[in-house]
């Protein structure tokens, strides 16, 4: 009998909508704003990563376009050879400025920061990465792609990585990494950075932090998890993106000239793609200059925040343990998820499900992400719709 030898992707597709857990791509119609155009209908943004709305902010806007005209659309060749630009530096000073570091180092996406540096940090199968057992999809395909040894840590607890630690120590690997996210972005807790540090300092671990939720949103000036704690320049990776608070798209990583040196010479994922074009790369370095000169963004986010979370909690919807502008409302299995959110969407908001295997089979959520553009007439308007389709769906 002839095999048919891509006969499981159609099965395997189909199996994935019986369950609920398949993706329905929507189209967005203009930009990422607060009120916004998606399958031609207007809606309230409350899915977008861009919490700051800085990807429409008039600086970043004029940035892309003025070095598109200085150094044309794309850089023609990888970092490495011939596509590194006096932008390209620019950027990274601004960056190792923001972020109170020796250096730093742009790269394409983060899961391609991820991807091309974890698995150069410890390569060898005398390795060991230490990982959260919650961490981002990027990282945990990072740590597949190294030989190491791994252990992982229930999500967020300090005394079984300190037991992991301990018993590593009976086999003397050659380097430790112990890596976690900053801000998790299922839920939207935060790692306790300061600690794991401590603890790393006592066995003489490295530390990894995956900050993409958290740049932008937490810590003095929206520094990130490093300023939040307290602890800048103790961690050893700060990995970063510009995908989310800062509007744009790429990945970066902030440290000592040392670590630099080494991830520019090491990650494929760096050395083997194209560069950023001009564009790009100049709305990185200005989205880091508005931060640093407009603080009054981050602080409307987390006005925003408060306000939101408050509201939905005393409606009786479960936020689980968010501390940050990621509110998950959990609702349990994957078709009353979808149900919730198609009914959002109908009365115009944008706020799509998070099911398995992205998050655990009875813990699918409309995950609400905050944006500091939004007004107090689109929350209220977006909580009302909460309320009313929560309670028709027996949820609240």
């Amino acid at each position: 009998m002839k095999r048919n030898s891509a006969a499981f992707l159609r099965d395997e597709y189909q199996e994935l909508v019986k369950n609920g857990f398949d993706w329905k791509i929507r189209e967005l119609q203009g930009p990422s704003s607060p009120r916004c155009i998606v399958d031609g209908k207007e809606m309230i943004m409350l899915c977008s990563n861009n919490y700051l709305n800085l990807s429409n902010h008039p600086k970043l806007i004029k940035a892309s376009i003025e070095a598109t005209k200085t150094h044309g659309a794309g850089s023609g060749s990888v970092r490495a050879i011939a596509g590194t630009m006096d932008l390209h530096f620019k950027l990274e000073e601004a960056i190792a400025r923001f972020k109170k570091t020796e250096a730093a180092l742009y790269y394409q996406t983060g899961f391609a920061t991820n991807a091309g540096l974890i698995p150069q940090l410890a390569p060898e199968k005398n390795d060991l990465i230490i990982s959260d057992e919650l961490n981002h999809g990027s990282i945990i395909d990072g740590v597949r792609l190294s030989k190491s040894q791994r252990a992982v840590y229930s999500h967020c607890d300090m005394g079984e990585l300190e037991k992991v630690l301990q018993k590593a120590e009976t086999t003397n690997p050659r380097r430790i990494l112990i890596i976690t996210d900053g801000v998790f972005s299922m839920d939207g807790d935060i790692s306790p950075m300061d600690e794991i540090v401590k603890i790393a300092g006592e066995f003489g671990a490295m530390t990894y932090v995956d900050d993409c939720h958290g740049e932008g949103v937490i810590g003095k000036e929206g520094r990130g998890i490093g300023a939040h704690f307290h602890i800048e320049g103790k961690i050893d990776v700060e990995m970063g993106t510009f995908s989310k608070a800062f509007g744009v798209v790429g990945g970066m990583i902030a440290g000592s000239r040392d670590l630099v040196n080494f991830a520019l010479n090491k990650s494929r994922t760096w050395l083997l793609s194209g560069s950023a074009p001009p564009a790009t790369t100049a709305a990185c370095k200005a989205a880091i200059e508005v931060l640093e000169t407009e603080p009054q963004h981050v602080e409307t986010l987390w006005k925003n925040v408060n306000y939101f979370k408050k509201e939905l909690i005393s409606m009786g919807f479960d936020t689980g343990n968010s501390q940050t502008a990621i509110t998950p409302v959990i609702v349990g299995e994957s078709h009353k998820a979808k149900a919730l959110s198609d009914a959002l969407i109908v009365n115009g908001i944008f706020a799509l499900p998070i099911v398995f295997p992205m998050v655990a089979r009875d813990k699918a959520r409309i995950r609400t992400m905050m944006n500091a553009g939004l007004t107090q007439k689109h929350l209220g308007t977006a909580l009302e719709q909460f309320e009313k389709q929560g309670k028709k769906l027996k949820i609240v």
